[in-house]
């Protein structure tokens, strides 16, 4: 299969994940609307979040699949299966243990994390925190699964299951709140047992994929398991990757943490409003972004352990291509379109034009550094397939202190907007910073006709920025919180105008995108 073809498949599943997303969002905007049990869902949410993409889908991701690729390229999968196995008995140990100290350390966690919470809304977060912590159980073991199964370039089904997480928060919010609040209930705790359910749909689904494929991990929950797991070198190798790799991630979860702990003090509503904005953004960084980096991990770390240099290069020279012709043009639509957006995902129910407003000018933040977000998912992929974890991990440890310098400068003046305008500039030197350490050890060489393709990305993304602009005053998208459908057609209108006015500039700009996709 194709790079294009794998790509667009794990595309097109993101998209109807955050589609389900949004649907979900909605729906809790709608029924909640913004409050401190909002805000103490989505506290307690970000907790075993924030595990999960630092030890997940983050640090175990980062070492496990370029040593898993190494050893199907070089061992053969007989031995490859024996590893899975191993590191899935230590990590299923692991887990039970680290499940055990979050529920019982839960008011620590929320503390560390929003400190500034009242006391109604802190009580809550721990409940919920306590309800949800299994759920990093059971997204590590489908973190384990989908490495496996990208490995053998089965893309579908590891993009495909964050949706049933999201319909399991549909269901919790749309049926699961009022029977909560009929049973003496507070309702919002119906969506930390959705959360749940999703964590066990995820994981089912997982397991019956590598079962039909014939990759069912073996686990053995025995010291003698244990220590015949440990025993295997490339166990090892995975376990000494994870320290500067959780280092890596680690800064990206702090600098979140941070954010959200100043964000508790700028008063109610303001964890909400970012949340929503990130939301929103994650819409392109996960479908261009997060689809690229699968994809290519697991093909860069096998074209490293064959020696194919020149693969390698061409390789991460197309992806850069590809989000530079769609991140850019999809920041420029963050920054210019961000109201209308806003009105109409979320201007819903309890969500007032005030919440709007807060949230439009925190997505333009983000959007500010939409380009570094995207590009950093196919730079740092260039560093791991090549088991350099440490390098990705300084920089981000700079980039932290950086963003942090920024939150003193840009909090003061745009309160919450601040804090995502300071995430978007230092995603902006971190990707720079990781495609200059790429350049300078040769890793990396550019194809010829980058100024060019440059110039006919920026001449296209201009004249779209001229029409969202004048779409964006084009309708009084908050006088509209009534008029649902007509929001939806006016937004709908615009997004594909504004589509084909981007990609037919590019046509008339001389972009051959045939040429660009054929991978």
């Amino acid at each position: 299969m194709s790079l294009i073809k794998s790509a667009s498949i794990v595309s097109v599943l993101t998209l109807a994940s955050r589609i389900t997303g949004l649907v979900r969002d909605l729906l809790m905007a709608s029924i909640f609307g913004v409050s401190a049990m909002t805000d103490a869902f989505w506290v307690a949410f970000r907790i075993p979040n924030l595990l999960r993409r630092m030890f997940a889908e983050g640090a175990f991701s980062q070492a496990f699949v370029p040593v898993l690729a190494a050893s199907k390229e070089k061992e053969g999968e007989e031995a490859t299966h024996a590893l899975v196995n191993s590191v899935a008995t230590l990590l299923t140990m692991a887990l039970l243990l680290t499940c055990v100290v979050g529920i019982a350390g839960a008011p620590i966690l929320v503390y560390l994390l929003a400190s500034g919470m009242e006391p109604e809304g802190f009580e809550a977060a721990v409940v919920m925190t306590r309800w949800m912590f299994p759920y990093i159980a059971c997204m590590s073991l489908v973190a384990l699964g989908a490495g496996v199964l990208n490995t053998w370039k089965n893309f579908a089904i590891p993009a495909a299951t964050p949706v049933l997480l999201n319909v399991a928060m549909i269901l919790a919010a749309w049926l699961g709140a009022p029977w909560f609040q009929q049973l003496g209930i507070e309702p919002i705790y119906a969506m930390a047992a959705g959360v749940m359910l999703g964590g066990v749909l995820q994981l089912g689904a997982i397991l019956l994929a590598m079962r039909r494929m014939g990759l069912a991990p073996k686990i053995r929950l025995n010291i003698a398991a244990a220590r015949a797991a440990w025993a295997q070198p490339a166990t090892k190798r995975i376990v000494h990757l994870m320290g500067p790799a959780l280092l890596g991630v680690s800064v990206s979860q702090i600098s979140l943490i941070i954010n959200t702990q100043i964000a508790s003090h700028l008063g109610v509503g303001s964890v909400t409003w970012l949340n929503n904005a990130g939301l929103l953004m994650e819409f392109p960084t996960a479908m261009l972004g997060v689809a690229l980096g699968v994809v290519l991990m697991p093909q860069l770390a096998a074209a490293k352990a064959a020696n194919d240099a020149a693969k390698f290069s061409s390789m991460i020279d197309w992806g850069l291509r590809l989000v530079v012709l769609m991140a850019v043009p999809s920041a420029i639509a963050l920054v210019t379109f961000a109201q209308p957006l806003a009105s109409v995902i979320f201007h819903n129910g309890a969500y007032t034009d005030n919440d709007v407003m807060q949230t439009s000018v925190a997505l333009m933040g983000y959007g500010a550094g939409l380009l570094g977000l995207v590009a950093i998912k196919v730079l740092t992929p260039g560093y791991f397939a090549s088991q350099n974890i440490k390098g990705p991990a300084l920089i981000g440890l700079a980039v932290l202190v950086i963003t942090q310098a920024l939150n003193f400068v840009f909090v003061p003046l745009l309160a919450h907007a601040g804090l995502a305008l300071a995430i978007g500039v230092g995603a902006m030197v971190n990707a720079l910073w990781l495609l200059i350490g790429l350049l300078r050890n040769r890793t990396y060489i550019p194809q010829p006709g980058w100024g060019r393709f440059a110039l006919q990305v920026l001449a296209a993304s201009a004249l779209l920025a001229v029409f969202l602009m004048w779409a964006n005053g084009s309708v009084p998208w908050l006088a509209l919180k009534a008029e649902k459908l007509q929001r939806v057609g006016w937004l709908a209108l615009y997004v594909s105008s504004a589509i084909a006015i981007y990609f037919v500039a590019i046509w008339a700009a001389g972009l051959n995108l045939r040429q660009l996709l054929r991978r």
